[in-house]
């Protein structure tokens, strides 16, 4: 039976080998079976740029390329922590970059696949970055500047992110649901499928009277999160770190 996989919200880095070797087993063991993969972002837990090249970064590239030629593609779609990959490195890990939201045909059901963080509108001061970070310009400026200074620049991010989102509530940092009905009104769509709040759950919604489906993916912090699609269903697990 054809299959599909989806993962999100890995966060790698070289501190956690652990992530890493969770997901180069299951790109060897799992996704040369499926018919495609797609990482809907945060990928990286800092990106700052495609010249960063290092053993760590070029690892992870050369696994999901051996899957791609495997006859496997590999799709990506931007999270708000590697906004800054281009195609240098796509081209290196045999990524397709997609849109920031993109309708799929998935076995028959048109499906918008997204990160996220455009649902969590009620959290004012991220998407007010958000709009900078994803503008044309705003990368242009950081990516210009030499790789130390940028390195600096994503710790104090990472540390000012941190203190910030411990003093906010669960619902500003959860989907706002008017959002979620919007954006699948938008794309007229039944289902949806995102990350980055990293919650997994399959939950059932009624939109416009008819039954409707929003997927969320899971993290890799504790364990490897993996949603599997084909015709007879969805299945939403998880691998053992």
């Amino acid at each position: 039976m054809p299959f599909t996989y989806f993962i999100s919200d890995l966060h790698l880095s070289a501190q956690r080998d652990d992530i890493n070797q969770c997901l180069f087993t299951f790109l060897r063991d799992q996704a040369p079976q499926a018919d495609a993969l797609y990482v809907l972002g945060d990928l990286f837990e800092i990106w700052i740029g495609d010249d960063d090249e290092n053993c760590f970064t070029l690892s992870i590239a050369k696994a999901f390329k051996t899957l791609r030629e495997s006859g496997v593609p590999v799709y990506f779609i931007h999270g708000n922590r590697d906004f800054l990959i281009r195609q240098r490195f796509a081209k290196k890990a045999g990524f397709t970059l997609l849109p920031e939201q993109v309708v799929i045909d998935l076995y028959g059901v048109p499906t918008l696949i997204m990160h996220g963080d455009e649902l969590c509108t009620k959290d004012t001061d991220y998407q007010a970055f958000r709009k900078k970070a994803r503008s044309w310009w705003w990368p242009k400026i950081i990516l210009s500047m030499p790789l130390s200074t940028r390195r600096k620049l994503a710790q104090k991010g990472r540390a000012t992110s941190k203190q910030k989102q411990s003093m906010l509530s669960d619902e500003i940092m959860d989907v706002t649901p008017q959002e979620v009905t919007n954006q699948m009104q938008q794309f007229s769509v039944k289902r949806l499928i995102h990350g980055h709040t990293h919650r997994p759950a399959i939950h059932d919604l009624i939109l416009n009277d008819q039954p409707a489906q929003r997927i969320v993916l899971g993290d890799w912090y504790e364990q490897g999160s993996i949603l599997k699609v084909s015709e007879d269903g969805i299945d939403l697990t998880s691998m053992n770190l």
